[in-house]
């Protein structure tokens, strides 16, 4: 059996019909772009909440409903990267409450929050990384509108 040593909670974010990037600029390396999250740590009860902690994080934002919708893994030194997707509306975002890190790093480049039409064609048309995700994202654009759309039945 292969030990998990990195889990990950990362959102497909939509913000109306559009879905909600980072846009990551490093030095040396050509801009490419992220979905929200980061890793899982000791403190998070859960990857959903460390999903609504990473959300805050990077955005000063919030979500509703988050929904798993995907596994991306990926083969490590040691062990197993797991990388959970959700799908996620958000709900509130505040980008003078980011708190990441990262942000206060100027040697990591750049994060700048942009938003695409959440389409096939757009998601194809940028550098989504990892590749699992965005042909997971680009594939799937009308099912992922229907996870999220879809009540929640409370019986």
């Amino acid at each position: 059996m292969t030990d998990i040593i990195k889990r990950s909670a990362r959102a497909i974010l939509l913000d109306g019909e559009e879905l909600v990037l980072i846009k990551r600029t490093r030095p040396g390396r050509d801009p490419y772009w992220v979905t929200v999250g980061g890793g899982v740590e000791d403190d998070d009860v859960s990857v959903e909440d460390a999903l609504r902690r990473e959300v805050f994080e990077e955005l000063g934002g919030t979500v509703g409903r988050a929904e798993l919708v995907h596994l991306v893994t990926d083969r490590l030194e040691g062990g197993l990267g797991v990388q959970h997707v959700f799908a996620a509306r958000l709900e509130s975002m505040d980008l003078t409450a980011r708190t990441g890190t990262e942000f206060s790093k100027p040697e990591r480049g750049s994060y700048a929050v942009v938003r695409i039409p959440f389409t096939a064609e757009a998601i194809r048309s940028i550098e989504l990384m990892p590749p699992a995700l965005a042909d997971f994202a680009a594939e799937n654009t009308e099912a992922i509108r229907s996870v999220l759309d879809t009540p929640i039945r409370k019986d």
